[in-house]
C-alpha cells in the first residue's frame, strides 16, 4: 500500500525516532511496513525513505540505489531495509555533492557528507550486519540516518543558501509546492 510522504515542516521530520523493540521476533505488522514503504518509494522515485517520513517516528529506513548504479556502481545491488542503526565516520574529508529528498519535492541542493562508513543494524528479520559503504551508497545511507536524527539535508548546507531557499522551504511546508504522489503537510498552526 502506498503512504503519504510527510513533507517538509511536519513535526515528525524534526522527531527523534525511537529504537524499534527488537526483544521478540519481527511482527507481521513491521514486515507489513516495510514492504509499504518500498512500494511508497518506488512509486514516488525514490531511492531511500525513512519511516518518519510516512509519520512514523521510528528507526527504520529502506532503501534501494540501484537506479543510480549506471553513474555511481557501488549502487548496484544496494537495497537495504536498515532498522536501529549505528554509524561510525570512517573517512573525515567531505564531498559536495547534489541531493534531493521525498519531503522537499522541487528542491536539490549541494550537499557535503564523508564517501565512507560503517553501519551496524538490523535487517527486516532483526538479523544483525555491519559492513562498510562507500560513494554514492554511503551518501544515500547518511541521507537517511539524518531522517532518523530530526534531520534533512537542507540543514547541512550553509546558512547563506538556507536563507536563499527559505521561500521554497516555507511554500512546500505550508502545501503550494507539492508533489504528484501521495503527501501530507504540516498541521495549520493556530494565530494567537
Amino acid at each position: 500500500m502506498r503512504l503519504p510522504i510527510y513533507l517538509y515542516g511536519h513535526p515528525v521530520l524534526r522527531a527523534v525516532a525511537e529504537k524499534v523493540d527488537t526483544s521478540t521476533a519481527p511482527s507481521q505488522e513491521l514486515k507489513e511496513l516495510v514492504d509499504n514503504m518500498y512500494e511508497t518509494m518506488y512509486a514516488s522515485d525514490g531511492v531511500g525513505l525513512a519511516a518518519p517520513q510516512i509519520g512514523r517516528s521510528i528507526a527504520m529506513v529502506v532503501i534501494d540505489a540501484q537506479p543510480l548504479a549506471e553513474s555511481f556502481p557501488e549502487c548496484d545491488g544496494f537495497k537495504r531495509t536498515i532498522i536501529n542503526p549505528e554509524l561510525e565516520i570512517l573517512d573525515g574529508e567531505e564531498i559536495g555533492r547534489n541531493e534531493g529528498c521525498l519531503s522537499l519535492p522541487g528542491l536539490a541542493e549541494d550537499v557535503k557528507r564523508v564517501e565512507h562508513i560503517r553501519i551496524k543494524y538490523l535487517d527486516a528479520d532483526f538479523n544483525q550486519h555491519e559492513e562498510e559503504v562507500s560513494g554514492f551508497a554511503a551518501r544515500v545511507v547518511q541521507h537517511e540516518l539524518d531522517h532518523l536524527a530530526g534531520k534533512v539535508y537542507t540543514d547541512r548546507i550553509n546558512l547563506m543558501r538556507r536563507q536563499l531557499i527559505k521561500g521554497k522551504l516555507n511554500a512546500i511546508a505550508i502545501g503550494r509546492n507539492t508533489p504528484d504522489y501521495p503527501y501530507r503537510t504540516a498541521p495549520l498552526r493556530k494565530k494567537r
